[in-house]
């Protein structure tokens, strides 16, 4: 999982990541500016990853240890991406975090479903914010909420930041760990998503006079995605 090559760079450089940044967007802090996004951005927000009667569709396949394993850290990874949301919203009055956090949780029901389809036990159990099991993914939450609140420029470049982690993930799974036709047709779906929730804050970003630039992603993949 290359996620947990990324976690070098958010802790241990995190402070200059985000910190240095943020004085950049200091003059736009207190009056941040959300664009009231068009109908057909909201579509691509909302994104289609609870058709559960289309996977139905597909046949049981027997999973190996790579899919098994990606499905338990892509269902906490989602899950971190709508804690981190719901945190941000209750901060910043910014609706990009609230709109987003509810997709984030249609793609936690999308992978849960999944979890279920093969008799898998959930990592996440009670759901409690903030909470996880993969004590990597534990460490990275609260590094982005302390990036977070330093802030709210810096909250919208940590949604941008784990937005390019779950699409650099997802794109691995995809190219590299999974052949089941149900599991491909979820996590095409969520990069689809994630790829539009990228999009979004770097929208706000630049609306707000800060020009986001990628810090995980190859910058001509990350071009082709927000400047679509």
């Amino acid at each position: 999982m290359r996620t947990r090559n990324y976690f070098s760079i958010l802790i241990f450089t995190g402070a200059s990541l985000f910190i240095g940044t943020s004085l950049s967007g200091c003059s736009n802090a207190d009056s941040p500016r959300d664009p009231e996004l068009k109908s057909s951005e909201l579509d691509e927000i909302q994104d289609a990853s609870q058709d559960f009667a289309c996977i139905r569709d597909y046949p049981m396949q027997p999973l190996s240890e790579d899919e098994t394993a990606g499905l338990l850290f892509m269902r906490e990874e989602e899950k971190l991406a709508r804690d981190v949301y719901i945190y941000m919203s209750e901060l910043y009055p910014f609706p990009v975090f609230k709109n987003i956090s509810k997709s984030e949780q249609r793609h936690m029901d999308a992978i849960k479903y999944l979890l279920d389809r093969y008799e898998i036990d959930d990592p996440i159990g009670e759901d409690i914010k903030g909470s996880f099991k993969n004590k990597e993914l534990q460490k990275l939450y609260d590094q982005l909420i302390k990036s977070g609140k330093v802030s709210r420029i810096d909250a919208l470049k940590v949604g941008a930041l784990i937005e390019e982690t779950d699409i650099l993930d997802l794109q691995e799974q995809l190219n590299e760990k999974i052949d089941n036709k149900d599991i491909t047709h979820v996590y095409s779906n969520l990069l689809k998503g994630s790829s539009h929730h990228l999009k979004a804050f770097t929208g706000v970003l630049k609306v707000n006079g800060i020009i986001y630039e990628p810090v995980l992603m190859e910058k001509e993949d990350f071009d082709k995605i927000v400047e679509n």
